[in-house]
This record gives structure tokens, C-alpha cells and sequence, in this order.
């Protein structure tokens, strides 16, 4: 199932579909977003580093950390799902691990960035970067490492910040001649950037979808139309969790109950059956019967 998922993804990419992939952080966005037939989702390191320890996407995860938020995303669902792997967690051999770990937990996709240990978040200040031919050479170790085509590996430049758009083309482009199979150059902060990437880089490129972030929401067409080939919206939904779960919170504190909450609520029995209960009550039926 695993390697179909993986080729399932290059296929699409092969025959010029768009990818459109929201963004999962934990089990419950994972099971819903499968339920909705997308070409994919993208396991974002912000969430799972949010929801599952609670602190900021600024290098504090490792690499066991998301391999293991990987594994359960992928056997929960029947997606292809591309994992964010931040700098491949350390130097050349961590690159190789990581790699394939992610490979190994089932992963279609990974993403590695060139910034410096520790990361930050991208769309934040003073994000730092290694030297291109460092990142380059990160690529060419994880395309050796994976153990089939079908996993593709993304390229992700975190340089157009700090040192402009001209800088972060120029290592798009040395990404892409080092073989990487999806370039992802983070944070344009125009139409015109974008249109300049797509203009310059022949490679499948991935845009970053980020409501209150540099680069401009536009919509798929908009993007296919430009060059892109490739969407994510990695924060949309644990920013609606967010301030729903707050919504909620602040009503239950100021009335000191949930009668009258305007807040839109999943219907308890969907989500019980969202949740897997279905296949519980219907083994022990079936075994119970026995009894």
C-alpha cells in the first residue's frame, strides 16, 4: 500500500496534476483530511511540534520526535503524505537516517531545508542559512539514501529572507541540478517573485500557503498558471483548532456551561465513527456473540 502511495504521487506529478495538500498536525486532522480525497497532505513540523510537545517550531523537535508523528500519521490514513524533515536533524549521515526513517515509516515525500541548526519557523526573522554547496550535497546524500524513486525529495530554500530573491533562484536552481525532485523556495514576497521562480526553475515547484505569511494567497489556477505545481497549506487548520477550541473555552468560563454555543461542534456520533468506533463495536458483536 505504502509503495503505491509513493507512486501514486510521482505519477501525478509526471502528468502535470496540481497537488493540493493541507495540512495535518495530529491523528484527528489526519483522519479528517483523508476522508476528503486530496492528491495529498503535508505533515507540518509547526504542528506537530505545537500539538504534540507544546513549543515553537525552532529546532527543539529531533529527529525521533517525527519519524515516530510520521508513522502514525501514514497508518492512519490511505494519503500520500509528504513529511517536513526540517534540516534532516544534523550533518551528511543524520540526512542519510533521516531519510530513511522517513522513508521506512511510509512517508511518499520528504522535505529538507537549508537553514542552519537549529531551524526556525519559515515566514520569521533572521532564518539563517548554510552554504548552497553544503545544502546540495545534503540533497545528493538523500537521493542515495532512499530506496526507491517513487519517495521524492524536496528542496526547500529559506535564503530569499536574508539574502533576496535573486540568491534564493540561484539555489533553487543548484537544488534542482543536484537532482532534488520538488524545489521549494520559501517566502516570495510578491506575484512578481513568483512568476520570476517559475519562470527560471524547470522542476515541479511547491508554494506554501501561510494566512499572515509574506508570499500571496493565491489560488490554485493562479498558481498553476505562473508554474507551480504544488500547494500547502500547513497551518490553516491548526489555526482554526486554535480558535475554536478558545471560542469554546471562553464560553464554558463565562456562562459555565456549553448551552448556547455558537461555536460550530463535530456531531458526537460522526466523530465516534470518524474515530474508528464502528470497527469496535462490530468486533465485539461479533465476538461477544460467541460467548
Amino acid at each position: 500500500m505504502m509503495d503505491i502511495k509513493k507512486r501514486d504521487l510521482r505519477r501525478r506529478l509526471e502528468q502535470g496534476d496540481f497537488i493540493c495538500a493541507p495540512g495535518v498536525f495530529d491523528l484527528i486532522s489526519a483522519r479528517i483530511a483523508d476522508r476528503f480525497e486530496f492528491p495529498a497532505l503535508y505533515m507540518t513540523g509547526y504542528g506537530v511540534v505545537a500539538s504534540s510537545l507544546g513549543l515553537p517550531d525552532a529546532g527543539l523537535a529531533g529527529y525521533s520526535d517525527m519519524v515516530e508523528r510520521v508513522d502514525r500519521i501514514v497508518s492512519a490514513t490511505s494519503t500520500p503524505v509528504i513529511a517536513d524533515g526540517d534540516t534532516g536533524y544534523g550533518g551528511l549521515l543524520n540526512v542519510d537516517h533521516t531519510v530513511r526513517g522517513y522513508e521506512r515509516a511510509g512517508a511518499c515525500a520528504i522535505q529538507l531545508e537549508d537553514q542552519v541548526s537549529p531551524k526556525k519557523c519559515g515566514h520569521t526573522p533572521d532564518r539563517k542559512v548554510i552554504p548552497v554547496e553544503d545544502m546540495v550535497s545534503k540533497i545528493k546524500v538523500a537521493l542515495a539514501a532512499r530506496e526507491s524513486e517513487d519517495f521524492l525529495v524536496i528542496a526547500r530554500t529559506d535564503s530569499r529572507t536574508g539574502l533576496g530573491i535573486e540568491e534564493a533562484i540561484c539555489r533553487g536552481q543548484a537544488f534542482a541540478d543536484a537532482g532534488a525532485d520538488i524545489i521549494f523556495i520559501e517566502a516570495p514576497e510578491s506575484v512578481d517573485e513568483m512568476v520570476e521562480i517559475g519562470r527560471r526553475i524547470d522542476k515541479p515547484l511547491l508554494a506554501n500557503i501561510v494566512v499572515g505569511g509574506s508570499t500571496p494567497l493565491l489560488s490554485i489556477k493562479e498558481l498553476s498558471d505562473i508554474g507551480y505545481q504544488l500547494a500547502i497549506f500547513p497551518g490553516s487548520a491548526f489555526l482554526a483548532m486554535g480558535a475554536a477550541v478558545e471560542s469554546v473555552y471562553t464560553h464554558i468560563k463565562s456562562s459555565g456551561s456549553t448551552a448556547g454555543l455558537d461555536t460550530p461542534l463535530y456531531e458526537f456520533q460522526a466523530f465516534n465513527r470518524l474515530m474508528g468506533f464502528d470497527e469496535v463495536w462490530k468486533f465485539e458483536e461479533t465476538w461477544h456473540s460467541q460467548d
